[in-house]
């Protein structure tokens, strides 16, 4: 076993890098209020629009549309906030004509999912986009859907589970033909795979540092110049008088370290990433009989990988490996402490107990081939026991179906 646990959650969060940690410690001395005018107000003022311009280089837009946010599901309760006051009457019901239609996705972030079925609640008309079994859209349905009463369409570009990459150049043509606007969160792709918003023409884009070896509490919402905005948060003139509060510093300055070597180390990063990720994911094929890979098979984040293992629980494989000195994850980490089965795993159609058996391992900057090879050493036996000691059954993995045994483990 190597001398230091295996932390193999990187989508969940990543460690602050060595870099940023310094930028931030040395940006502690810069104490001043940003919307001071004395001389170290103006200071950390000017640190900060240093700070907006590197997540704007590694998003691909303009400094002027970088919003700071408290992270990922501030900046997109943002614009569903937008979108329910364009739309809305004075009663905060939406307008009987115009645009009053949402379409997002079954396999977004659950501050999406439950940003839509609130304004589902107030009335507007909201419909969740359909995937495949690798967890692509359907384009067909969207094409359907979208009218001239579209307000708006969000679709994840990378899921946080699966790690499936959605075509968001053909999903942007579709919706600004018709007319609406389209927010991306970016969350998990923003580091790890070219993004840039000019080229895609997204209105809205999320993105946060604590996903890109930052400090976590802070993020941004992009919006492209010209499209609406409303704040969610009031009462004060702060980011053009979008998102009210008192500046946070040390934060803004350490998302803006880490969005500059995000950039300059995005190639390094995609290939040293994928290399392990297959390592793993031929490694476990080879030695752990009757397994499942949940994603897309080439559209997908390069440091993700999610295995189904039928037959054994997901959290009794996570407490095992936890024993090890694996660290993995049984799904999203903001649905962690719940029994229900991953929503995405269900959207693409894997049953519930196959749902409840599986592992996402995301990897990052620190691991090495060595910590894959313990990984592919250690499973096999975990498995085989779990297996042995349950009284579930095997699904029919293949097609999903949850009702269909293939093999008894007891």
């Amino acid at each position: 076993m190597p001398n230091s646990r295996i932390y193999m959650d990187y989508n969940a969060t990543t460690p602050l890098k060595a870099e940023v940690k310094a930028s931030m410690i040395e940006d502690l001395e810069i104490y001043g209020n940003a919307s001071s005018m004395h001389a170290a107000g103006r200071l950390a003022h000017a640190r900060i629009e240093e700070a907006r311009q590197a997540v704007a280089d590694l998003l691909g837009g303009e400094a002027q549309g970088v919003i700071f946010t408290s992270g990922g599901s501030e900046s997109n309760n943002t614009v569903f906030q937008t979108m329910r006051i364009l739309a809305s009457g004075p009663d905060g019901r939406p307008l009987r004509s115009g645009r009053t239609g949402i379409i997002t996705t079954a396999i977004e972030h659950p501050c999406v999912l439950n940003s839509a079925e609130y304004l589902k609640s107030l009335g507007f008309t909201v419909h969740f986009l359909p995937v495949d079994a690798e967890g692509k859209i359907r384009f067909n349905m969207l094409k359907e859907l979208l009218s001239e009463q579209t307000l708006f369409v969000s679709v994840m570009m990378a899921n946080n589970e699966i790690g499936t990459i959605q075509d968001m150049q053909e999903i942007s043509s579709l919706v600004k033909a018709a007319g609406a606007y389209l927010h991306s969160d970016a969350v998990q792709a923003v580091g790890k795979i070219p993004v840039n918003v000019g080229a895609l023409g997204i209105d809205y884009l999320t993105v946060s540092a604590h996903k890109i070896y930052g400090p976590k509490g802070v993020g941004a919402l992009y919006v492209k110049p010209g499209a609406p905005v409303r704040p969610l948060i009031h009462g004060g003139h702060q980011e053009d008088g979008f998102r009210a509060g008192t500046y946070n510093n040390m934060g803004i300055l350490g998302f803006g370290k880490a969005a500059v070597l995000a950039r300059e180390n995005l190639a390094a990063y995609g290939n040293e990433m994928e290399a392990l990720r297959n390592r793993l994911r031929e490694g476990l094929l080879r030695n752990v009989p009757d397994i499942k890979i949940n994603g897309h098979p080439q559209d997908v984040l390069p440091n993700t990988l999610n295995v189904s293992f039928p037959g054994a629980e997901g959290e009794a494989i996570l407490l095992s490996m936890d024993l090890a000195g694996i660290e993995v994850s049984t799904g999203s980490a903001c649905a962690s402490g719940s029994l229900d089965p991953s929503h995405v795993l269900l959207a693409i159609g894997v049953g519930p107990e196959l749902a409840h058996g599986s592992i996402r391992f995301s990897m990052g900057w620190g691991i090495k081939p060595e910590h894959i090879d313990y990984i592919i050493e250690t499973m096999p036996p975990i498995i085989a026991r779990l297996r042995a000691m349950s009284t579930l059954t095997s699904v029919d993995f293949k097609s999903g179906d949850s009702a269909a045994l293939k093999r008894s483990y007891h």
